[in-house]
């Protein structure tokens, strides 16, 4: 599963690429490293446009998860969309765009984190995401009960390149336009088509056993 990945574009390339009509991110650092429970930029609908805004990293778990447990930190990714607690978040008010460069999968054997992106010089893409607004939890005991916006996106089977490093699953990543609008607008009848891997080939190691891409 994908735990770790980075955002190294500027945000304006963000606005530009995603046709963003709403900034509500502020001033948005470079994420060379962004971690589960953590803020970090979506694109979603508001108001009939588009909007860039920050968001917690982690979607509410399953009850069955939390048994015995006192804190929720969220599932970051997420397979199974016929299940019940899945299917009440997957209508097109409930999805959104997650902005990446790169996103990493942990392989000791192959030397830590190995970081894909569609290229050494790291072009802008997207997860297919799902989000939601205002869900109250403890997410960390220190904090305490908090209110937060929150997001998390997909995975599907991994195609052959990150297969070989994690064979289990890969993120579900967006490459076109017209595959950003459907995700965002159309029934899921017609969106769901989009939970399948990239192409074999699609992706280039670029960094290996980092916690960050800084490039």
């Amino acid at each position: 599963m994908c735990n770790l990945y980075s955002l190294s574009s500027s945000q304006q390339a963000i606005r530009d690429l995603f046709k963003v009509e709403t900034d509500r991110a502020g001033n948005m650092p470079s994420l060379p490293g962004i971690f589960p429970n953590y803020a970090a930029p979506i694109v979603h609908v508001l108001d009939g446009k588009r909007a860039l805004s920050m968001y917690r990293w982690g979607m509410p778990s399953p009850k069955f998860a939390l048994k015995n447990k006192k804190t929720d930190p969220g599932v970051t990714n997420v397979r199974n969309t016929k299940s019940p607690h899945w299917r009440r978040w997957i209508s097109p008010e409930h999805r959104c765009l997650v902005p990446l460069t790169s996103f990493s999968e942990h392989n000791k054997a192959a030397g830590g984190d190995i970081w894909f992106a569609f290229g050494d010089e790291r072009p802008l893409s997207c997860f297919a995401g799902i989000k939601l607004e205002g869900w109250t939890s403890v997410r960390k005991v220190k904090d305490g009960e908090t209110t937060d916006d929150l997001y998390a996106f997909l995975t599907t089977e991994p195609n052959t390149e990150v297969g070989e490093i994690h064979p289990k699953a890969m993120p579900v990543i967006l490459t076109t336009d017209e595959e950003r609008e459907a995700w965002l607008q159309a029934d899921w009848s017609e969106a769901s088509a989009l939970q399948r891997p990239l192409s074999d080939g699609a992706l280039t190691i670029v960094a290996r056993g980092k916690k960050g891409d800084g490039v």
